[in-house]
């Protein structure tokens, strides 16, 4: 018996980098609660952005935000996981060096940015829902940083192999969607993050449904009995899936859950 789902949001729920989320999902995790399934949403996002998505069930959904790197519940922090603050102050010289992208360093509380774009920044604001502050330098910052992330709007497949190549011995450098590249601490992803969940609420992976639409997805899914790749996700996270879920542009994930656990 199912006990706990998880979903990805960007790509999976809802098109990347917005809040169009379709109002039936909320009626879903009512009902589910009522049925005693937990609900968490898992992302990239920051987790203010995410509980704005979801307001009308904040109190009833686990936030596992940042990829894993910061993980609510009712306003209340799980887990929190810090990047090395000189891995963090190297890794922020080196993408300044690159001259490419533009930059985001997050707190659990805040996200910080110092890039002039203005477009960039209105994408944060009104696409994502971020709490965000622009600040002349971001370095100082890094004592305290669960998530360092570069935005590339012309795409991130061969830059990240790059990231990968250069910091992957140290952190965790995460694909999360088409133009982002993440990187957390090395002993997180969001696969962790729902295995603290399902810790601290005695559930067993068998008792967990997974959905996702790209690679920072994968750990979360092999941690689910039963996982869902969307018909429009990566061809790795495909491979990693047990099942295909319709694409996010069928509501692929509430035609599962419909079928799957409410009808």
């Amino acid at each position: 018996m199912i006990k706990l789902v998880a979903s990805d949001i960007d790509g999976t729920l809802v098109p990347e980098g917005t809040d169009q989320i379709d109002p039936e999902l909320f009626e879903m995790i009512r009902e589910l609660k009522k049925r005693g399934i937990m609900f968490a949403v898992a992302s990239g996002r920051q987790y203010v952005s995410m509980r704005s998505v979801f307001e009308p069930v904040a109190d009833d959904v686990i936030f596992i935000a940042e990829n894993g790197s910061n993980v609510m519940c009712r306003g209340k922090n799980m887990s929190s996981s810090f990047i090395d603050q000189k891995v963090a102050e190297e890794l922020l010289l080196y993408l300044r060096e690159q001259k490419e992208g533009d930059i985001i360093l997050s707190t659990p509380e805040m996200l910080y940015l110092d890039t002039p774009n203005e477009a960039f920044k209105e994408l944060l604001e009104n696409g994502y829902h971020n709490k965000i502050v622009r600040v002349p330098d971001l370095l100082p910052y890094c004592s305290r940083t669960n998530k360092i992330a570069v935005y590339y709007a012309d795409g991130v497949d061969e830059k990240a192999e790059q990231m990968k190549e250069k910091f992957g011995t140290r952190l965790n450098v995460v694909v999360a969607g088409a133009r982002w590249v993440d990187f957390i601490n090395d002993s997180v992803d969001k696969g962790n993050a729902l295995e603290t969940i399902q810790n601290f609420m005695k559930i067993r992976v068998e008792e967990t449904m997974a959905f996702g639409d790209n690679c920072n997805d994968i750990g979360m899914l092999r941690q689910a009995g039963e996982s869902y790749a969307v018909a429009n996700a990566h061809p790795q996270l495909k491979a990693a899936a047990k099942h295909i879920a319709p694409p996010q542009q069928e509501n692929g994930v509430l035609q599962i859950i419909r079928r799957e656990l409410l009808s």
